[in-house]
Parts: C-alpha cells; sequence; structure tokens
C-alpha cells in the first residue's frame, strides 16, 4: 500500500515515516525539507521503502503534480508550524495560518482527488488549552478551549478534516498528541523551540551540567516511537468506532521526575538549581494537565510500550550511536 505523510523529514513525522515503511507501507514522504545523512542513518533499511519528495504543502500545485504520478491510498497529515513561544507566534502569525490551515486543505483535497482509503489529521494536546495542574484530566469529550494560534489553527483543522471526510465520503480520524520526546527531535525551519528532553539529554550526551529551573512545571510525555506505532494502530485498523484519539501516556511528569530519570541514568553529570525563576512572558506557560488515552485502549487495545526510564535509555542511546550532539 501508498501512504504519503506530509511533515516526512520532521521529528514526528520522521519516526512515523520510518515504522510504517518498516511495517509493510511503501512511503511517500513529502517535506519541504529534504533528507539528510542523521535522517538516513535513521531510517536504516526502512529507507528501501520510502520516496522521498521535497515540496512545500501550501502549494496547491505541487500536490496536485502528486494526484497524477501516484496512487495514494492512506494519509498522515503530520506538517505542521509548531509555535509554542508568543513572540514566535507574533513574528510568524501568517506561516503558522497558512501552513497549518491552508496546508491542510490543500492535503485533503489531495486526498479527496485520489479517494484515499484513510486520513489522519496528526493534531496536538494544544487543542485542548492549558490546564495548570497535573489532575485535570483532558479525554476527547473535553470541550477545546486553545490559547494559541498554534492550537487554534490544530482545533480548526481537525473541524476540517471531520467536515470533508462527510462530505466526501472519506473515513477520516484525528489523532492528538501529548508532548512527545526521542530520537529526530532537532531545530528545523518549523519547529524552533526544543523540549527538556532534548536539552538534558544532549547535556549529558556532551559531558556538560544541567541548570535545573522551573522543576515544578509538567506535561504527560510520550515516547516518539510510540506515537509512531500508535498513529499506525489507528491508520491500518479496519474500523474506526470514532473519528478523534487522544494518544498519550495518560502519566503527568514533572521536570523533577525527569530530572531524577536522567540522573539516575548518569549519575555523573552535574545538576546546578537555578538561583532565580525566570519570568514567564505571555502565552508561556508550560504545564498542562494529562490526556487520556482510554478511548484508544479500548477501541484498539492499544497501550504504550515506553515508561520514562526506558523512553529516556532508547533515547541516550540513539544519541550515543547517531552522535546526535545538539
Amino acid at each position: 500500500m501508498v501512504t504519503l505523510v506530509t511533515g516526512g523529514t520532521g521529528f514526528v513525522g520522521a519516526n512515523i515515516v520510518k515504522d510504517l515503511a518498516s511495517n509493510g507501507h511503501q512511503v511517500l514522504s513529502l517535506d519541504i525539507n529534504g533528507p539528510d545523512k542523521l535522517l538516513n542513518d535513521f531510517l536504516g533499511q526502512a529507507a528501501n521503502n520510502i520516496t522521498f519528495i521535497q515540496g512545500d504543502i501550501v502549494d496547491a500545485g505541487m500536490l496536485s503534480g502528486l494526484n497524477e504520478k501516484h496512487q495514494i491510498e492512506k494519509i498522515v497529515h503530520a506538517a505542521v508550524y509548531t509555535v509554542n513561544r508568543e513572540a514566535l507566534e507574533i513574528e510568524r502569525s501568517r506561516d503558522v495560518v497558512a501552513i497549518n490551515l491552508e496546508g491542510t486543505a490543500n492535503v485533503l483535497e489531495l486526498a479527496r482527488n485520489q479517494r484515499v482509503n484513510r486520513f489522519i489529521y496528526v493534531s496536538s494536546g494544544a487543542a485542548y488549552g492549558t490546564a495548570l495542574s497535573g489532575d485535570q484530566m483532558m479525554n476527547e469529550e473535553t470541550p477545546p478551549e486553545p490559547e494559541n494560534l498554534y492550537g487554534i489553527t490544530k482545533f480548526a483543522s481537525e473541524m476540517i478534516t471531520r467536515r470533508y471526510g462527510q462530505l466526501h465520503d472519506l473515513s477520516t480520524a484525528t489523532v492528538r498528541l501529548s508532548t512527545p520526546y526521542g530520537p529526530m527531535e532537532r531545530v528545523t525551519g518549523h519547529r524552533a523551540v526544543m523540549s527538556v528532553f532534548h536539552d538534558w539529554t544532549g547535556r549529558v550526551a556532551r559531558g556538560e551540567g544541567i541548570i535545573a529551573e522551573d522543576m515544578d512545571q509538567g506535561r504527560d510525555y510520550i515516547y516518539i516511537t510510540d506515537i509512531a506505532e500508535g498513529l499506525r494502530c489507528v491508520l491500518d485498523a479496519s474500523e474506526l468506532p470514532h473519528d478523534l484519539y487522544n494518544l498519550t501516556t495518560g502519566i503527568w511528569l514533572t521536570f523533577q521526575q525527569i530530572l531524577d530519570g536522567v540522573s539516575e541514568l548518569s549519575p555523573s553529570t552535574k545538576v546546578t538549581r537555578a538561583t532565580s525563576t525566570r519570568p514567564k512572558v505571555g502565552g508561556e506557560n508550560y504545564s498542562r494537565g494529562p490526556l487520556s488515552g482510554h478511548r484508544l485502549f479500548s477501541d484498539f487495545g492499544w497501550t504504550p510500550r515506553f515508561d520514562l526510564k526506558s523512553g529516556l535509555i532508547d533515547y541516550i542511546q540513539w544519541r550515543s550511536d547517531s552522535g546526535y550532539l545538539d
């Protein structure tokens, strides 16, 4: 089967592409950026089942060309402009809207023209907005209250995806991700702010100390391999009982718990406590209560394989093996 993955050389997309190509899919990986050595090394033998296409989803003409050249059976739409800082949101407002909304509409048109068997929109817990504590679990029935352009455009794209499915008899679903971490997270043109996992495992890999601050903040993090496997579960399901799923561990982790995990695996890493807390500016509160993954388990029996410790071990090992020290 031929499956198109948009955003296929990015953090989440690269992991989706590798998983699908390793599990029976012939993958078209579409991204504005082409593959580089780090990505090719990461993909390994899976690259034999991948065709890379460099292009911009905002370019409707380019997507029309795909329609003429390829017979696509399934689409995973993961291309996105990720902004989680207000200063960047202000600077790139138009780009966020163009890529996240116009780009989604263009990819849905491709799906309509191709009569695909399944269309998965990769969304985010940002569609729910921000819950300030770890005891506010959000399930798929929780009313969305997105607070920034990223969350707003993600939620709007969910609604557009659902309506396209209804109007054009397409099997569509949205999968909302909790916060990912793991291999291939790096700065790109559409992803500028990295996770605490990226920062601290990078410091471990470089032999540097960790500066600890805001240790009471937290989220429900999920290892990127689990995200790729969970998305494949929805993509390849024979039937979809629902058209919206959270993909999550459902476990809220504070920065302190993550630091404890890193320190256990690298006890020689020096930790320095920040003498003062960095002042927050508008839109920069990081904490969000956990998502509930019950629906995905109930419908398909899917659960994540990685807990915090196994995820950190695998991530640090990948950094060592790949030589990725940034």
